[in-house]
């Protein structure tokens, strides 16, 4: 196992100075009041969680390196978490349900007289090419490092109708696609700023989004070269695709005892991306709400009912978690209703990590969405649990680009963890948490080098405490939140 660094539990007391703005300095904070049974922050720990990923990890080498919706390895993923739950006491339920996707027809990318070496990935939410690709002049942006963030960056560079190759880094790829197309292009390709393929994603639709596909830094060094040797410094990128209905499924399973008029709720999506096994996006976030169901099963009788969901096709939209919720609402909203507060984990061993918390209270970020009463009160039990025990955090963007977005956008209160994706580290949360400012939070994030070497044991050890701790206390209070008190010692 790769452990980005040593020893990053506790920060010193110097560095708690540097906790980024919305991120509070470990405090002298008050110690919660005693919960009944175990502490579950003892019990939940990385050690435990890791046995999990590693079944995941064994899945996928068994079944061609993927856990994707619709493969033998997503099969394989439910049928183990099924087992493990089932030895726990509970009963799983399959939700079925089905949805359209993409299916690629063409794929293709020449540059500077070569046909440009795969893998090739599609920007996530970007706009396929008109029927014969788009060919343009190869433009660059201006600055140094060739990330092309900004306008400023592409000062002084023509590059209207042309291609724009930009190198990962610094910001995020949909404002590279943002700035490249505000300067004119008409197509951009994204190569890794490290060795392996690139699977990038803009976050979301927008009307300036232009054509976008990741390619990686070896395929970028052969069109370097290629330009080197006299080749036409001019590209066609080719992408069109269709749509098909598809069916997958989420695992469901809630605690035997506790109110069920009164629903705590963990979720994680199962699926990984096509191309790789998936461990940290999404094995870590699975493992963790699994062993923390083990858990609090020997915990005792609890005074709400939690239920946990592993949901299946998050990677092509969300889509379980979206038609768990819209079917409630639709059919049966008293018992979305029932839910308190839903508390969403994807991705908490990212081996450049940061102890993130979705920012509830926009200390630091605007949330694009309103965001539900009762959910800054579920952001505090992560971050009240981290200050007592003097744990740096910094707040991550309540953006919706997980499983918690049907809930909020329901009305649900909602919250969580997450160690990072493509965001890349910035110098003061290197001081804070280690590993490499510069780099991205997760480098290998969509690709098949997401195995059980890019999980960091230390964050995965944090994290999974911070869940059973949030776990135990909203099953025995969610009093903060939606003014439930504890009542007496649950249903059985």
């Amino acid at each position: 196992m790769r452990r980005q660094l040593a020893g990053a539990a506790v920060a010193s007391t110097a560095l708690a100075g540097l906790l980024l703005a919305g991120a509070l300095a470990p405090t002298a904070a008050a110690a919660p009041p005693e919960m009944p049974g175990k502490d579950l922050s003892k019990h939940v720990t990385g050690k435990r969680v890791l046995k999990h990923v590693e079944a995941f990890q064994d899945i996928a080498d068994a079944n061609g390196g993927s856990r994707a919706m619709g493969t033998a390895g997503y099969e394989a993923s439910a049928a183990y978490v099924e087992s493990v739950l089932r030895k726990s006491g509970y009963t799983p339920e399959r939700q079925y349900f089905t949805f359209e996707d993409v299916v690629i027809d063409v794929l293709s990318l020449t540059a500077a007289g070569i046909d440009v070496p795969g893998p090739l990935y599609p920007g996530e939410f970007a706009p396929q090419t008109p029927e014969g690709g788009l060919t343009g002049p190869i433009v660059e942006p201006s600055d140094e490092l060739k990330h092309g963030c900004t306008t400023d960056d592409w000062s002084g560079v023509d590059a209207t109708d042309g291609v724009a190759l930009v190198s990962r880094g610094t910001c995020s790829f949909g404002e590279k696609v943002l700035a490249a197309s505000t300067a004119g292009a008409d197509a951009v390709i994204i190569y890794n700023n490290e060795s392996g393929p690139l699977n990038p994603t803009l976050g979301a639709e927008f009307p300036e989004a232009v054509p976008t596909v990741g390619i990686s830094l070896e395929a970028a060094e052969e069109i370097f070269d290629a330009l080197a040797d006299g080749g036409e410094p001019v590209a066609t990128y080719d992408y069109q695709s269709h749509v098909e209905e598809f069916e997958s499924f989420n695992v469901l399973a809630s605690t035997r005892t506790g109110d069920p008029d009164n629903v705590v709720m963990l979720g994680a999506h199962l699926d990984s991306v096509e191309d790789g096994p998936g461990i940290n996006d999404n094995g870590t976030g699975s493992a963790a709400i699994l062993e923390t169901a083990v858990q609090l099963a020997r915990s005792g009788p609890l005074n709400n009912q939690v239920r946990f969901a592993w949901w299946g096709a998050e990677e092509v939209g969300l889509v379980g978690s979206t038609h768990y919720v819209n079917d409630l609402a639709a059919d049966d909203p008293d018992e979305l209703d029932r839910i308190a507060t839903y508390l969403n984990f994807d991705m908490v061993g990212s081996p450049n990590y940061t102890i993130g918390v979705y920012d509830a209270n926009e200390s630091t970020y605007e949330a694009p969405v309103p965001v539900p009463g009762g959910s800054v009160e579920t952001e505090a039990i992560f971050t009240d649990y981290f200050d007592s025990i003097g744990q740096p955090w910094v707040d991550s963007p309540f953006s919706g680009r997980s499983d918690y977005q049907a809930f909020i956008n329901n009305g649900i209160p909602a919250s969580g963890l997450f160690t990072g994706a493509d965001a890349i580290k910035t110098e003061e949360e290197a001081q804070i948490f280690g590993g490499t400012a510069g780099l991205p939070l997760d480098p290998n994030y969509h690709t098949p080098a997401d195995d059980i070497t890019n999980v960091d044991l230390t964050a995965l050890d944090i994290m999974s405490r911070a869940i059973g701790h949030a776990a135990q206390r909203l099953a025995w209070s969610t009093e903060t939140i939606n003014g439930v008190a504890p009542g007496g010692p649950g249903n059985s």
